[in-house]
């Protein structure tokens, strides 16, 4: 499980210990992008209607994968109040590690802008000033399970190569 604050490299992260383990990162900002594209006119803002029905749509494809035996990365900006629910039951269905993402908060709020402006695809998010949580009242989930922090300011600290290890670690 990737998680933190937006700007803070969870969905480039996540793609890339899914690479080094050969598995899918199921990533929850990705869904609704998807979204977007079937429902014209979509104007985003905090709580809309996409971003209602990507929670169960994110939770459905990460149990149809445990379920079925994939080891799977989950990425999302994972904050107690909201994800608790959907992540507790996973907990019989895999072996979670929990991958805390930080980063400047300037240098977050820029990436997040610059992203935006890069990808149209990214206009299916509101912009960091409209927000609901802010980067420094981000809520860390608290499920039970060992966890690593990792700044990714200016690459990976600590390195790929440990972050890959320490999700590895226990695997049968």
């Amino acid at each position: 499980m990737i998680s933190g604050p937006p700007g803070t490299g969870k969905t480039t992260l996540a793609h890339a210990i899914a690479s080094a383990l050969g598995c899918p990162a199921i990533c929850r900002d990705e869904i609704k992008e998807g979204m977007v594209h079937a429902t014209p006119g979509f104007a985003p803002r905090p709580g809309d209607e996409l971003t209602t029905r990507t929670l169960p749509t994110f939770f459905g494809v990460l149990k149809l994968l445990l379920k079925a035996g994939v080891t799977t990365v989950a990425e999302a900006a994972f904050q107690d109040r909201v994800w608790r629910p959907g992540l507790e039951p996973l907990q019989d269905l895999a072996r979670i590690r929990i991958v805390h993402c930080a980063a400047d908060p300037e240098l977050a709020r820029e990436r997040t802008l610059r992203r935006k402006k890069q990808n149209p695809v990214r206009q299916a998010h509101p912009d960091p000033d409209q927000a609901e949580v802010g980067h420094n009242q981000f809520d860390r989930v608290s499920i039970e399970a060992p966890f690593i922090e990792v700044d990714t300011t200016d690459g990976y600290e600590p390195e790929l190569d440990t972050i890959v290890a320490f999700v590895s670690s226990g695997r049968t």
